[in-house]
């Protein structure tokens, strides 16, 4: 089994290198798909220098900024593996954790896997109260209109079988992706697993991009693609 691991960067110089050494290391057959979005630090500078080292390593990059969202169905034109994982390019999600995140695809039980930070991980950061609640109301909007019962609906760690993530065609640019593809996974009535992963969420200093904003945008897409596809 092979694995794509695609990765979104925006500005992630701080982290960048250290989290591709970090997903290099896991023992699995590989490519790294990394889709720089414009970024204007240094970012495509270290971004080159580790495809340079690493032949793993496939890379694009977009001319203007366009969102998550985008980068991700960049990355969705150009991988080749039979799983398709996605992960941030900061350090708040351990690619450790990409045993149990395989697994139920591996054992044949699983199309999708999302990794919840509410069911216990190894480990997770005590963060804003605010940011849970808004997580909270959204999961519970998500599962209200999809049906489901998911924990965590706006992880970053969703997993998927290629059949499935090719027929995914995102629209989302914005971190609005997260909701369009859990509706979409549910209306493709993929077998859905969720899995504990660990979290080191980062606060705003240190470089987190959410808004409060990106609720909002997220309360209507829940709404546009799951009740009108």
């Amino acid at each position: 089994m092979k694995l794509s691991v695609l990765i979104p960067v925006y500005n992630e110089e701080r982290t960048l290198a250290a989290l591709v050494e970090r997903v290099l290391a896991t023992p699995f057959e590989k490519e790294l798909v990394i889709v720089d979005d414009c970024s204007r630090d240094g970012s495509a500078r270290i971004l080159a220098e580790l495809a340079a080292r690493h032949p793993e390593i496939r890379s694009f990059r977009h001319e203007t900024n366009q969102g998550k969202g985008a980068a991700l169905a960049t990355g969705l034109c150009h991988f080749t593996g039979d799983v398709v994982l996605i992960q941030d390019a900061d350090l708040e999600y351990d690619p450790g954790d990409y045993g149990a995140l395989l697994k139920p695809i591996q054992d044949g039980n699983a199309d999708v896997v999302f990794g919840s930070r509410f069911l216990g991980g190894a480990y997770g950061r005590v963060h804003l109260y605010h940011h849970y609640l808004g997580n909270r109301f959204l999961t519970t909007l998500s599962n209200l209109v999809t049906n489901l019962n998911l924990t965590d609906m706006e992880t970053c760690y969703k997993v998927f079988t290629a059949d499935v993530a090719r027929r995914l065609d995102l629209r989302s640019k914005t971190f609005a992706v997260e909701p369009e593809i859990t509706a979409k996974v549910a209306r493709l009535k993929a077998r859905i697993y969720e899995v504990p992963v660990s979290y080191a969420g980062r606060d705003y200093a240190a470089g987190k991009k959410i808004r409060p904003r990106d609720g909002l945008i997220a309360v209507w897409t829940i709404l546009r693609w799951g009740l009108f596809g």
